[in-house]
């Protein structure tokens, strides 16, 4: 197992299928994996430990190269996580890593289960609930069947992910002073519900009780996220990170870190969601950077770009194997690292603080992922133009040509880019976003 650096490692199987194992009647099902541990390329236990100083500093431009030309071993994903997504600050040292660790994620998240256990007993007890909780007059009614955890759950369909399933669930209007607590017992069935629909075809959700951390974890995010609470698909952002971190409390962590780079994506209004705003930049980025294409979409009736709601939604989970998800995922933080700007991922509609960015020496720079260095060489700070939404609008320019040709009304986007379920390369993915952004850098500087 792995700790925060200048641990010891066990031998590890290179077959990343020894780590994600998938259920034999599934293996069908699910799309082909496409990463392979390429030695050389792919950050392996040595060369993590080896960018550690004697006292745990960590050489992060040394990890970030690495990750970006060939991803992490599947041994070591957990904790390079935790930095690739804030967690750590790679300059602290090992004493104030565990320090921090035993502070945050293990007492502080505690604290927290131990408040939700108290307002709902099944909080921690390997059982989840499935059926709504019944509130009436300002009185939590008892549950009528708290749900033992049962593996025929896991042949329920998943419900698709879009603009009319993401709301968040409906708010129970109470005078009471309890209006959190029922707003928040309002929403734990419909995690109970996600939970037993999440990576289905994994032979580690065959263990009941992790199926019950998962909603756990959720069930504890939604009751300290005020602003967002709980939607549809954060149970799949969450699940990669339950199954690479032993300690439930970890896990949390690395989803609540998570939560700070996309929650603007799951808040809504009575008149939108957080993920059009993306939806919109893309938009942008495909009027400047292919305007025939745009018109040709504006022309079917997609110019909002709606047929891309799900994917940035959960970051291409629905068109990955979990596997090739998880190694889209890491290429894409380490592209777009910037330890300066972690705390603005805050709220992604607030203004960026562009003081936040580094100096523009050598140095700072190769501090940065490809992605962020080339924005902040710009000076363009947009934190909607995410690395993800430059993604999508490479998937686009990757199909431009069929989309030109084939497509004659919306049905078809949709069916041509259904193909990339399954297919998509990660590596030649991000290859193509930063063709993409190097592309709009350059037509919007020159206008």
């Amino acid at each position: 197992m792995v700790g925060l650096g200048g641990a010891c490692f066990e031998a590890a199987p290179e077959d990343v299928g020894d780590f994600f194992a998938i259920r034999p009647e599934h293996r069908a099902d699910v799309p082909k994996t496409q990463f392979k541990s390429r030695p050389g390329k792919t950050l392996s236990s040595r060369k993590w430990e080896s960018a550690f100083s004697q006292d745990g500093h960590l050489d992060m431009a040394k990890v970030l190269r690495r990750i970006q030309r060939g991803g992490i071993h599947p041994s070591i994903k957990g904790v390079v996580w935790e930095f690739l997504l804030g967690c750590y600050d790679p300059n602290s040292t090992f004493d104030e890593r565990n320090q921090l660790r035993q502070r945050r994620s293990r007492e502080q998240y505690e604290i927290w289960k131990s408040e939700c256990k108290n307002m709902e007993p099944t909080i921690g007890s390997g059982r989840i609930i499935t059926t709504p909780i019944i509130i009436e007059d300002g009185i939590t009614v008892e549950v009528p069947s708290t749900s033992y955890l049962n593996n025929e759950d896991l042949g329920t369909p998943t419900p698709d992910i879009s603009p009319r399933h993401c709301s968040r669930a409906k708010s129970i209007a109470f005078d009471s002073a309890d209006k959190k607590v029922h707003q928040w017992k309002a929403t734990l069935h419909q995690i109970g519900l996600d939970v037993v629909r999440t990576d289905r075809s994994l032979v580690f959700y065959l263990d009941e009780a992790n199926l019950a951390r998962l909603w756990d974890v959720l069930c504890i995010y939604a009751w300290i996220d005020n602003d967002i609470s709980y939607c549809q698909g954060m149970n799949d952002l969450c699940s990669p990170m339950l199954i690479l971190q032993e300690n439930e409390a970890d896990a949390f962590w690395c989803f609540e870190h998570f939560m700070r780079r996309m929650r603007g994506n799951f808040k809504t209004s009575a008149s939108s969601i957080g993920v059009q705003s993306q939806l919109s930049t893309l938009a942008e980025i495909i009027k400047v950077v292919d305007p025939k294409l745009h018109q040709h979409l504006e022309t079917l009736d997609g110019g909002e770009y709606l047929f891309a709601f799900r994917t940035l939604m959960v970051l291409f989970r629905r068109e990955l194997s979990f596997v090739d998800a998880m190694y889209l995922w890491e290429l894409m933080w380490a592209m777009e690292y910037n330890p300066n700007l972690f705390s603005q991922y805050e709220d992604q509609s607030a203004a960026t603080d562009k003081s936040a960015a580094p100096k523009g020496n050598d140095k700072c720079l190769k501090q940065l992922g490809k992605f962020e260095r080339k924005n902040v060489e710009s000076g363009s700070l947009d934190q909607q133009a995410a690395f993800s939404v430059f993604l999508m609008a490479g998937v686009l320019e990757a199909k431009n040509k069929r989309l030109l040709k084939e497509a004659e009304a919306l049905d078809d986007v949709v069916k041509i880019l259904n193909d990339i379920t399954g297919t998509l390369d990660a590596k030649k993915a991000c290859g193509e976003a930063l063709k993409v952004h190097k592309k709009y850098l350059s037509k919007t500087k020159k206008a």
